[in-house]
C-alpha cells in the first residue's frame, strides 16, 4: 500500500516537472512575439518619437525644372527687284557685235551685277517685247528688242521676269507668244502674260532656302491696243477682286509670302496717286506682302504698312510705288535714275510667320556716253560710285550731279516712311 502511494507521488512530480520545463521553453518566445504585435501592442518610446517627425521636404535642387520652349529656327533669303527694263532705238547700235553678228548687252549691267548676285529672288520688269528678229527691232512707241536683252538680264543675276505692262501687246498676240518662247528658252520664269488659259492659271511659286514666294503681275492697260477677243489670258489687267482671289490661291498653294507687281500710276509723277495708294494698301490688307510698282519712269516713295494675317497676328507689308527706269534712253528730270530694292526675308520655321529683316533701297543711274559713233550705256550704283570716286569715264560735273540727285532720290524714297 505504501509503495503504491510512493509511485503515485513520483508520477505527479514527474508530470509537474514536465509542465515546468514546457513553460520555461515557451514563455520567452511569447514575450518576444508580443513586442512586434501590430494589432494592439503598446508602441515603445522610439516608435512614438519616429511617428512625431514629419517627412523631410524635398530640397530645391530636387524640385522638377520647368521644360524650356525650344528656340525658334529661322530661314533667311534676299528679295531684290528693279524697275523698267526698256530698249529705245539709240541703245541698239553700240551693243551690236559685228564679229559674232549678234547683240551683247552685258555691259549695261556689269557694274550692278555684284549687287544683284546677292539676291535669291531677283525680279526685272521687262517693258518691251523680245519677239524675235522677224518682227524687226524698234523703239517707242511700238517696242521690240533683241532676245539678247533677256540673256544679259540672266547673266546679270535676274531669275524672274514680270512682263504685264502697257507695251506687252506692241507686237500683237504673236509678239506675246514669241517673247514667252524666248524667255522659256533661256529658262527665265515669267508672269503677267500667257500663251493659253491653262498657262495663265498656273501659279508661280519659287522656293529659296526653305521660303516659298508667290509672284503675280498686272498692268493698268495696253496703250489702247485691244486684247484679242476671247483671249484675256494674253495680258493680266488690273482687276482688284481677281488679284485678291489670286493672292488667296497662292496662299492655299503654300506661298509663305507674295509679291504683286503692278504697272500703274501716272508717268513722270514723283509721288503716288491716291488710287495707287488705295489699291496697294487694299492688296496688302488682303494678303500681299510686297507691292513692286512700275510705269511712272521715275522713282516714287515706298512705305511699310501694317496688316493682320489670317490668324490675327500683325504683319508688315512693303509698298514700292515706282522703281523708276532701270535701263532706258530717257534723260532728264530723274528719268535716267532708278532703284534696286533689297529686302531681307526671314521665316520662323516653327510657326511659319514672315518678317522683313532689312529694307534697303539702292539708287542707280544710267550713264550714257558716246566714245564713237554710237552711245554706250552703264547702270551705276550711285552711292558706291560716289564713294569710290575712281571712275575715269565720269567728270567732276558728273560726280556733282550724282551727289545732288542721290540726295534728292533718298529724300523722295523715304518721304512716306
Amino acid at each position: 500500500m505504501r509503495s503504491s502511494r510512493q509511485r503515485q507521488f513520483q508520477a505527479v512530480l514527474l508530470l509537474l516537472s514536465l509542465i515546468g520545463l514546457i513553460l520555461i521553453l515557451v514563455l520567452p518566445s511569447c514575450q518576444a512575439g508580443s513586442g512586434n504585435d501590430d494589432g494592439g501592442g503598446k508602441p515603445d518610446a522610439s516608435e512614438n518619437a519616429n511617428a512625431s517627425v514629419p517627412p523631410p521636404s524635398p530640397s530645391p535642387s530636387a524640385a522638377a525644372t520647368p521644360t524650356k520652349a525650344p528656340e525658334p529656327v529661322f530661314a533667311d533669303a534676299v528679295w531684290m527687284a528693279v524697275g523698267d527694263v526698256m530698249m529705245h532705238k539709240p541703245q541698239l547700235p553700240g551693243s551690236f557685235d559685228k564679229a559674232n553678228n549678234r547683240y551683247n548687252f552685258d555691259p549695261f549691267f556689269a557694274e550692278v551685277k555684284p549687287i544683284l548676285e546677292q539676291g535669291d529672288w531677283v525680279i526685272a520688269n521687262l517693258e518691251t517685247p523680245i519677239a524675235g528678229a522677224e518682227f524687226g527691232y524698234s523703239g517707242y512707241p511700238l517696242f521690240n528688242a533683241p532676245a539678247e536683252l533677256a540673256e544679259a538680264l540672266k547673266t546679270a543675276g535676274f531669275n524672274l521676269i514680270t512682263n504685264a505692262n502697257n507695251h506687252s501687246l506692241d507686237q500683237g498676240e504673236s509678239g506675246v507668244l514669241g517673247t514667252l518662247a524666248n524667255l522659256k528658252a533661256l529658262g527665265l520664269p515669267s508672269v503677267g502674260t500667257a500663251v493659253s488659259r491653262e498657262e495663265a492659271d498656273k501659279l508661280l511659286l519659287v522656293e529659296k532656302n526653305g521660303i516659298v514666294m508667290g509672284l503675280l503681275a498686272y498692268t493698268y492697260g495696253t496703250n489702247g491696243i485691244p486684247i484679242p477677243e476671247g483671249k484675256p489670258y494674253l495680258v493680266n489687267l488690273i482687276d482688284e477682286q481677281k488679284i485678291k482671289n489670286d493672292i488667296a490661291k497662292l496662299r492655299q498653294a503654300g506661298a509663305d509670302f507674295i509679291t504683286v507687281s503692278l504697272h500703274f500710276g501716272t508717268e513722270y509723277q514723283t509721288t503716288p496717286s491716291e488710287e495707287q495708294k488705295r489699291l496697294a494698301r487694299s492688296l496688302i490688307a488682303s494678303g500681299a506682302d510686297i507691292i513692286a510698282g512700275s510705269h511712272p519712269h521715275v522713282v516714287q516713295p515706298y512705305e511699310v504698312v501694317e496688316a493682320t494675317d489670317g490668324n490675327g497676328r500683325t504683319r508688315e507689308g512693303l509698298i514700292i510705288y515706282s522703281m523708276g527706269n532701270f535701263i532706258s534712253n530717257q534723260r532728264g528730270d530723274t528719268k535716267d535714275y532708278g532703284v534696286i530694292f533689297k529686302v531681307g526675308v526671314r521665316k520662323n520655321m516653327s510657326d511659319g510667320t514672315i518678317a522683313f529683316t532689312e529694307i534697303e533701297s539702292i539708287p542707280t543711274w544710267v550713264h550714257r556716253y558716246k566714245p564713237d559713233h554710237a552711245f554706250r550705256y552703264r547702270v551705276l550704283p550711285i552711292e558706291d560710285t560716289i564713294a569710290a570716286k575712281s571712275d575715269t569715264m565720269l567728270s567732276q560735273a558728273d560726280y556733282a550731279s550724282l551727289q545732288k540727285n542721290f540726295d534728292l532720290l533718298r529724300n523722295r524714297l523715304e518721304s512716306m516712311k
